[in-house]
């Protein structure tokens, strides 16, 4: 690239770090207020909290790209062009390719990036990120642990601590409804939560265990150590149900029959994957209207405010219509066809109208690079 298109890559690439980044830190901030209920209910960590929360980011900027491409290829190509440097540039031989190339070599590395992300990064993020999540909702600990507080899990136990010091639970009571003829009422000084051969456990220290027997009578028994287990009121494994966006893109077009639900939801799975292969290529074409926007027409000292705006409703109306496209596709697996054709549709027909329209465009700008050099302005 000579200094010109250097000059432009940058300029843009600069723009579209700037917008996706501002942007993508206010989607994360959406998504992390949706995410409060795991510090507030499950009591995790900061750290597991600021974690799921950053693994939707690949997600996020993949989205914002293409349209930081549009907003930043529009933003450097009109301020030169104001400038007067597209025409110089145009005056010096540089063709209309050689003038959108860099914002095209930039939307091409983008939309690479961008393939990449929907390909291995994406479901691997939003795997974990499910995975974590499905985890911390199922500690049994963090959700009865809460000092102060009595806290059951479901009809079969009710616990209670007055206050915890450090790793230990002082003031403990604990009601297993396991047997409800028999239920079993648990009081002890302090406890601490173990583990013992993989299985969560409390250990009370200085308990005293109250049970009614087969004729009513309060049996009470006094230990030293006891040793309480929690498996049983674990919430039960269950495999992890991945959504289409978890899934890699074998895994959406090679759908298990035998597995109902993956089998029920296959042409949903198919409009994914068709999704992930077609999205990228909006990159291009928002810098191939950004590109249009700006030169696809003659000079003028007016601006070009009209025709960034009607570019402006047709990148929107492109951006809908792709999604909207996926969507349909769910229901009716024939319109996948129409994910590619829209893309691929406006890349050709934007690079035949204006490379077509470039070879024109010298008999416009020699004439106003001359009328310049002798001293008059264009009307």
């Amino acid at each position: 690239m000579n200094k010109v298109q250097t000059y432009l890559f940058y300029e843009v690439l600069r723009a579209v770090v700037i917008i996706v980044g501002g942007l993508a830190m206010l989607a994360l901030l959406a998504q992390g207020l949706a995410r409060t209920d795991l510090i507030l209910e499950n009591r995790q960590s900061a750290l597991t909290y600021f974690y799921i929360v950053m693994l939707g980011a690949p997600q996020i900027i993949a989205l914002l790209t293409p349209l930081a491409l549009f907003v930043a290829g529009v933003w450097a190509l009109n301020r030169i062009h104001k400038d007067s440097e597209i025409v110089v540039a145009q005056a010096a031989g540089m063709t209309p390719w050689q003038i959108a190339s860099p914002i095209m070599r930039l939307a091409v590395l983008a939309a690479l990036a961008h393939l990449a992300v929907n390909l291995w990064v994406q479901p691997a993020a939003q795997r974990a990120m499910r995975e974590t999540v499905s985890v911390a909702r199922a500690d049994l600990a963090a959700a009865l642990i809460r000092p102060g507080q009595f806290t059951s899990n479901g009809d079969r136990l009710t616990f209670y601590a007055r206050e915890q010091v450090g790793g230990e639970l002082r003031g403990v009571l604990i009601s297993d409804m396991t047997d409800p003829e028999f239920p079993t009422d648990i009081l002890a000084r302090s406890a601490a939560l173990v583990e013992v051969e993989g299985r969560p456990t409390l250990l009370l220290r200085d308990a005293i265990s109250q049970q009614l027997d087969d004729n009513q009578q309060l049996s009470i028994l006094e230990f030293d150590q006891y040793m309480f287990d929690l498996s049983d009121f674990m919430k039960e494994d269950s495999d992890l149900v991945l959504k289409a966006s978890d899934k890699y893109l074998y895994e959406l077009f090679f759908v298990d029959r035998s597995n109902y639900f993956e089998a029920k939801d296959a042409d949903n799975l198919l409009a994914e994957a068709n999704s992930r292969l077609t999205t990228p290529l909006l990159n291009i074409v928002m810098a191939m209207i950004a590109v249009f926007a700006v030169l696809g027409g003659d000079f003028s000292r007016k601006g070009y405010s009209k025709r960034i705006a009607v570019a402006s409703a047709g990148a929107i109306v492109v951006l809908i219509v792709q999604l909207a496209l996926q969507s349909a596709s769910a229901g009716n697996p024939s319109l996948n066809l129409a994910q590619w054709l829209l893309p691929l549709g406006v890349i050709g027909g934007l690079s035949v109208v204006y490379f077509r329209r470039g070879r024109h465009l010298g008999s416009t700008v020699r004439p106003l690079i001359d009328r310049f050099t002798n001293g008059r302005a264009p009307a």
